[in-house]
């Protein structure tokens, strides 16, 4: 018996080319297309009239003085009184070595200063007793020139013989030369003395230059800090012998600091000095902004300063994009409120609105005066001792400074 299909049954439609599904998608992609060209043209009006003002690098790092302190004589360690991360001030004590022999070295200078000052004195006192001499050979020359007369005037009448009249003859010529030898002997010793006092004379300065250098060394066993800051990078150990010149530590004043952000070379056009700078260090986030300015450029890339400088001469030479070092000075302020270490990582974005401005160049304060009274108190200790051994003599005065033996 065969199958029969009834005639009310219909097949199911099926969507054609042109149905709704194709048109959906359709609709999709000309709303996305309509996006990313809504946000392209976004984007370029952002560059356009935003962005191209500004040159961002994310390769800036902070920098800052590094003070390295080394030996200025030499000897072994007896006391190491700062250590890493310690803040210390300008003039506090780092480091003592021991100073047995620079001590014994300075007595030893004193000594001889003491001994030039007295041995110069004799010199000065030596000028009236020379001249005394002189007087006393002129009037033993006179008496001789008188007997030597009185004599050859007796010949004639006998009553002097030949003989008297030639030993009168030989006392004139011995007092002759004796007044001649007493001049030469006043004469050298003035040249010794004229034009010059006590303190000034060359042999008291020679002794006095002896003693400052001899208090020099005995009062630099006492190593103290030049700068304030933080210790770093402590290489010396108590017992250790070290030269002069030997690096011991090194101190970072970190109110010293500044940006060396490296730009592309393609972003150095428009930057010029004096511009605005937004730097964003890594360490407080975006949540920190500090303001910088552009003080300068360095005077070649990172690699022509580098211990092995590219050679682009060869036939394998390949381009690299070279960066420049553009140094950013950051507000004092900010930074007191923010401390950065040295090193850390920063963004640096310079605003290239108009030319900048023009910079001074500010003046360099980068000193120390803790070793300015080290002199002073040398030159006291030689008024000192020039004073108590020049006594009766005109002396120079100056004012000096009081003895002080910076040592414990």
């Amino acid at each position: 018996m065969s199958e029969s299909t009834s005639p009310n049954a219909t097949s199911a439609p099926t969507p054609t080319a042109n149905g709704n599904g194709n048109g959906k998608r359709k609709r999709q992609l000309f709303l996305l297309t309509l996006a990313l060209v809504v946000i392209a043209a976004a984007c370029f009006l952002y560059w356009f009239l935003h962005g191209r003002f500004f040159e961002e690098t994310d390769d800036a790092y902070v920098g800052g003085n590094i003070v390295q302190i080394s030996a200025q004589v030499g000897g072994t360690v007896t006391a190491i009184k700062a250590d890493d991360t310690q803040v210390v001030t300008a003039g506090q004590q780092l480091v003592t070595l021991d100073a047995a022999d620079t001590k014994l070295a300075l007595s030893q200078a004193e000594a001889a200063l003491a001994q030039a000052v007295r041995q110069t004195r004799q010199l000065f006192l030596n000028n009236d007793t020379l001249a005394a001499n002189v007087d006393a050979a002129e009037s033993n020359l006179a008496r001789a020139k008188d007997d030597l007369q009185r004599r050859q005037a007796g010949v004639a009448s006998g009553a002097v013989s030949a003989e008297d009249v030639a030993h009168a003859r030989d006392a004139f010529k011995s007092a002759t030369a004796a007044l001649d030898q007493a001049r030469a002997a006043a004469a050298a010793n003035r040249a010794l003395t004229d034009r010059t006092s006590v303190t000034e004379h060359p042999n008291v300065q020679q002794a006095a230059t002896a003693v400052r250098n001899a208090y020099l060394n005995y009062a630099r066993v006492n190593i103290v800090a030049p700068v304030s800051g933080f210790v770093s990078k402590r290489s010396v150990q108590v017992g250790q012998r070290i030269a002069a010149g030997n690096p011991l530590m090194a101190i970072v004043p970190l109110e010293q600091i500044w940006i060396d952000a490296n730009f592309k070379e393609g972003q150095l056009k428009h930057i010029r000095i004096g511009q605005p700078v937004e730097v964003v260090a890594d360490i407080y986030g975006s949540s920190v902004k500090y303001n910088g300015t552009v003080i300068g450029f360095s005077a070649g890339t990172g690699g022509a300063f580098s211990l092995l400088p590219a050679q682009n001469a060869t036939g394998n030479w390949i381009k690299v994009v070279q960066r420049v070092p553009v140094r950013i000075a950051l507000d004092p302020e900010q930074v007191r409120a923010h401390p950065l270490r040295i090193g850390l990582s920063t963004t640096a974005t310079v605003d290239i609105h108009g030319d900048g401005k023009a910079l001074e160049n500010a003046p360099i304060n980068y000193q120390t005066s803790v070793y300015e009274d080290l002199g002073k108190q040398a030159d006291a200790i030689v008024e000192r001792i020039i004073g108590d051994n020049a006594s009766g003599l005109p002396v120079q005065k100056k004012n000096k400074a009081a003895v002080v033996i910076p040592h414990t």
